[in-house]
């Protein structure tokens, strides 16, 4: 197979680029040159969002089976690749988002939800929105039978640059009482970069088309067993979770799911983000590797790297200050 990655070089386009080379196949990433694309690849150089960014696709006489995108920025860029390539290539997988769905999502809800609005012709947006223009933007150029819309949950694993993850397992190794936000019970759902990465070549393989929600299966984690996974694996001997309410959470004025990444309060906001069902992927193959792996993997990968994750430039930093997290322990 002949894989066109554009980007490649960060997260979950590394993740798609590793595996695809991992299989043997030819791969082609197409990116700006600002980090370094793994061995083994075909670089292409250029930027999406500058006047004559893609002449270097243009240029290439190559042709591919698959393109893989993992575009979050203006429906446009997408757009413009997509009908660049579409004689060029067999099938186009988006990479897209569960954010695509109309909030709220209810508990249990699957790909024919509710949709937000897109352009496929907009400049950027807000994340939901720009989303769904590069799904729109993959429809109009590849036609449903050649796209594939995979529609990613919280994604973790080695390479994150959004730090939600890496946050963690740094705060444990920091040691002593840890704000733990419960209750412990409380399901998690999310997927690893490198299992997503997988399916979204396999389907590619398999000519699949239309979208898929991928993410884990429903409950396939708990909150207790994320932050104990990370305990195992990087805690201080100090280290101790302290779990607290909801309501106490809430009542200091602590943000769910920014200033305490993965998490989010039971109710609407966690049957949103949570939730949501996976039967459709999970009969094309979806699998889900063990929170303990994912967790510790991400920790291997941020000491081999000094223990500062990269940090994407277009999303904010997360995590709870020190001085928050003592005043709301009563510390």
């Amino acid at each position: 197979m002949r894989l066109l990655m554009l980007g490649g070089t960060q997260f979950v386009g590394r993740a798609v680029t590793e595996a695809a080379l991992a299989r043997g196949w030819e791969v082609t990433v197409f990116h700006r040159g600002s980090h370094e694309a793994p061995a083994g690849v075909e670089s292409l150089l250029g930027d999406r969002t500058a006047e004559g960014g893609l002449d270097a696709l243009a240029a290439s006489d190559s042709a591919w089976d698959v393109v893989v995108d993992t575009w979050s920025g203006a429906p446009r860029a997408v757009r413009e690749a997509a009908r660049l390539l579409a004689g060029r290539a067999g099938r186009y997988v988006y990479v897209s988002s569960v954010s695509v769905y109309q909030w709220p999502i209810a508990a249990g809800s699957d790909e024919d939800h509710a949709l937000v609005g897109g352009d496929p012709d907009a400049d950027q947006v807000a994340y939901a929105e720009d989303k769904r223009g590069g799904e729109l933007a993959v429809v109009a150029e590849f036609g449903a039978e050649r796209s594939v819309l995979a529609r990613a949950g919280l994604i973790l694993g080695p390479y994150e640059n959004i730090g939600r993850l890496p946050w963690w397992l740094n705060r444990v190794a920091l040691g002593g009482p840890v704000l733990a936000p419960g209750p412990r019970e409380l399901d998690l759902q999310y997927i690893d970069a490198r299992d997503l990465a997988e399916w979204v070549l396999d389907a590619a393989s398999a000519g699949l088309h239309g979208p898929y929600n991928v993410v884990s299966p429903l409950a396939h984690t708990t909150t207790e067993e994320f932050l104990e996974a990370c305990v195992a694996v990087a805690g201080a001997e100090d280290v101790e979770l302290r779990w607290t309410d909801p309501s106490v959470i809430a009542e200091h004025g602590i943000e769910p799911w920014t200033q305490l990444p993965v998490w989010a309060p039971p109710g609407e906001m966690h049957d949103s983000m949570h939730r949501t069902s996976t039967h459709k992927a999970a009969a094309a193959g979806l699998r889900a590797r063990p929170v303990a792996e994912t967790v510790a993997d991400t920790w291997a990968w941020l000491r081999s790297i000094g223990g500062q994750a990269p940090q994407r430039p277009d999303r904010p930093a997360v995590g709870l200050s020190p001085e928050k997290e003592a005043k709301a322990l009563g510390r």
